[in-house]
């Protein structure tokens, strides 16, 4: 690398794709959700992530974790605490105007109010979960899913045929469409079992749209005091935390305001001052 470079002071993989080390090394650890659950990653998945993890466990002077929940599980499997920086990602605090918000529920074919989760269609989504907590809302709201077919999980057997016609599976959709279709949802649910950080929360807040998210991972960082936590194990927690911020609209108002402020304070600007942070004690 050096021959091209000249001398370079760090090295940084913002995965746990393991470069050669010929400086200090710094890796950015998102999550380690396949050891959580093997069953929802694939076995070529598996084995990538966990030769990366051994290699960065062994290898790098700093490990970059982008949430206290993948601290903890860093440190769980032995990682020591001063190798380990907490770098929170940021997010695009730009609102969507609504004359982009009607826009997108014409385009999308999106008549009636919805819910609204984003994702990889991947099992530790838990679309499942979700899909079983909407059918047990006595209300007529339709579920918009938004995002890119994955692995390990077919949407289209989870989708019975009653459901068809309320359950809009828009797909992925250009970045310029998902702000407006956020800020057009009457609630954004994202009950994953498990994430290293959780930009959708972040995103769906910025628009002031009211959250539910779940506990016992990241997005639980994220959403504490500013969100509706649910378990998402439990499709009746879901429903009910989808119903509570439903059914009353004080709740609705004061969890998009709590919303935006949280998102606010998730900006690249602090990201990279952490990042330069990490930088200096690799260098050193």
């Amino acid at each position: 690398m050096q021959h091209a470079t000249g001398p370079i002071d760090v090295i940084h993989a913002t995965t746990i794709a393991m470069p050669p080390r010929s400086a200090p090394l710094v890796i950015s650890v998102h999550d380690v959700a396949w050891l959580k659950d093997p069953s929802h990653f694939t076995r070529r998945g598996l084995s990538f992530f966990n030769r990366g993890l051994e290699l960065a466990m062994s290898e790098a002077d700093l490990l970059l974790c982008s949430s206290r929940a993948t601290m903890a599980d860093l440190a769980r499997l032995g990682v020591s605490e001063p190798r380990l920086q907490l770098v929170p990602l940021g997010v695009d605090l730009t609102e969507a105007p609504g004359v982009d918000t009607e826009r997108v529920r014409a385009t999308y074919g999106l008549k009636r109010p919805y819910l609204m989760w984003i994702g990889t269609v991947e099992p530790r989504k838990n679309l499942p979960g979700l899909l079983a907590a909407w059918r047990k809302l006595e209300r007529d709201i339709d579920l918009a899913l938004v995002g890119p077919r994955g692995w390990n999980e077919n949407l289209d057997k989870l989708i019975s045929d009653g459901d068809r016609s309320r359950v809009k599976v828009l797909g992925f959709v250009p970045q310029a469409d998902k702000a407006p279709l956020l800020k057009g949802a009457e609630v954004f649910c994202f009950p994953s079992f498990t994430e290293g950080f959780g930009f959708p929360v972040l995103e769906a807040m910025t628009q002031g749209t009211p959250v539910v998210t779940s506990l016992g991972t990241s997005t639980e960082e994220l959403g504490r005091g500013a969100a509706v936590l649910v378990e998402p194990r439990d499709a009746d927690s879901i429903a009910a935390g989808i119903d509570s911020l439903l059914a009353d609209p004080n709740l609705a108002d004061k969890m998009a305001a709590a919303g935006r402020e949280r998102a606010a304070a998730y900006t690249w600007e602090h990201t990279a001052e952490r990042v330069l942070s990490a930088y200096r004690r690799a260098a050193a």
